[in-house]
């Protein structure tokens, strides 16, 4: 995912000014009714900080504004005629009690609070933004795979300067597992479940390409291909198999190298597929590998 604080966002067609949201000054009335009983969330039992708060336009200065300057706050625009409203926000309620304070989901009922989603540019819902230092982060409008729910809660917390840790993922320890069994169907199958859910997913897409890699060597003599392939460097099949028993041995740098010099000496749709086979490997490591990195500049440089 994108960082939300470089990415164009519907808040960027024109300037939201937050602090037009604080209410002026007036004098607090007496009794439980008045700002004090209001003004900021209700601490939980055992005095943890709340993990959801109602949010409103008389307590949005110090439930929203004042707390995001510590901890990131998602809103949650919704009502309750709203159907969708109410798949969403039991998820956002849960992955919020599971960021044990990390950040806060903030409630937003549209119709109690119209001037606040007017002011908040609120079109739809539901729809979710985020406040991180007293300032707003672009989200989405619309039920989301939770998923792609907690990536963007990942990316709000990294915005704030939360150091984020990825949590394990019980399908990808399962697809992992049938990966190491050998299972490749399953392993497969598992993979591709998870991309259609996450399409961002940078693990499940290395799993998938390593299915097809083993795939590929299955049954291969591989002092044979490596022979074949130094036997006849303009075979690009050869090559390209010598490659795929290069990066399961360790030697991924290596594999990189010999397709960029495959590519430089093919053209038109055999250069092509070679370009693509390297990809493929690229896809095996993932894209923080500092290999894949300085190989797909010495790709660019082959290919133009």
């Amino acid at each position: 995912m994108s960082d939300p604080r470089t990415t164009p966002s519907i808040f960027t067609r024109g300037a939201v000014d937050l602090g037009a949201l604080r209410p002026a000054n007036k004098p607090a009335p007496a009794g439980p009714a008045g700002p004090a009983a209001s003004a900021g969330p209700i601490p939980s039992p055992g005095g943890a900080p709340p993990s959801v708060i109602d949010v409103t336009e008389a307590n949005f200065q110090t439930t929203v504004l004042e707390l995001s300057m510590t901890t990131p706050v998602i809103l949650d625009f919704w009502a309750e005629w709203c159907e969708p409203c109410k798949q969403l926000s039991p998820l956002l309620e849960k992955l919020a009690a599971e960021g044990a304070g990390s950040w806060v989901l903030g409630k937003v009922d549209v119709d109690t609070n119209p001037r606040l989603a007017q002011a908040l540019r609120v079109q739809g819902i539901p729809m979710v933004i985020a406040v991180v230092g007293g300032q707003l982060v672009e989200g989405f409008t619309g039920v989301l795979p939770e998923a792609q729910i907690r990536q963007y809660i990942d990316a709000v917390l990294k915005a704030g300067g939360v150091e984020v840790t990825a949590p394990e993922d019980p399908r990808l320890d399962a697809a992992d597992d049938a990966l190491m069994t050998g299972d490749l169907d399953a392993a497969e199958a598992a993979y591709r479940k998870i991309l259609a859910e996450s399409p961002q997913d940078h693990a499940a897409e290395s799993g998938l390409a390593q299915v097809e890699l083993y795939r590929r060597v299955a049954g291969v003599d591989a002092e044979k291909a490596l022979a074949k392939a130094a036997a006849d460097p303009d075979d690009l099949a050869a090559q390209q198999l010598a490659a795929d028993i290069e990066v399961l041995s360790g030697q991924a740098p290596e594999a990189y190298e010999r397709l960029v010099a495959a590519v430089k000496r093919s053209s038109g749709e055999e250069r092509d597929a070679v370009r693509k086979h390297l990809l493929s490997l690229f896809n095996v490591a993932g894209p923080d590998d500092p290999a894949v990195a300085g190989a797909r500049r010495a790709l660019a440089r082959a290919l133009f």
